[in-house]
C-alpha cells in the first residue's frame, strides 16, 4: 500500500520534465545540492511541510531529500496543486 495520494500518477513523466526545467531556474537550490553532494548535512532531520504543491515546491522537496532529510509533504490548497508535480 502506498503512503501517498495523488490524483493521477500517470502525469509523473511530465512532472519529471517540468522539474528538470525548473531546476535550471533555481540556482540557489542547485548550488546547495552541488556543495553538499554526498555530505548529507540534514541527515536525521525530519521535515514536515504544508505548502502549495507546485513544480518549484517539488524542487525544494527533492533538495531537502538529497541533503539527507526525511520529508513528508501535504498540499495546502487543492486548487493550487499542480497534479503533475505531485505525481512526480
Amino acid at each position: 500500500m502506498n503512503d501517498y495520494k495523488v490524483k493521477d500518477i500517470n502525469q509523473a513523466e511530465f512532472g519529471r520534465k517540468e522539474i528538470s526545467l525548473a531546476e535550471t531556474e533555481m540556482p540557489g537550490l542547485m548550488a546547495l545540492r552541488k556543495e553538499y553532494k554526498g555530505k548529507f548535512p540534514l541527515k536525521g532531520a525530519r521535515i514536515l511541510g504544508c505548502l502549495h504543491m507546485t513544480i518549484q515546491t517539488a524542487v525544494l522537496i527533492e533538495t531537502l531529500v538529497e541533503l539527507g532529510a526525511e520529508v513528508r509533504w501535504s498540499s495546502c490548497n487543492i486548487f493550487s496543486t499542480q497534479d503533475h508535480a505531485a505525481a512526480a
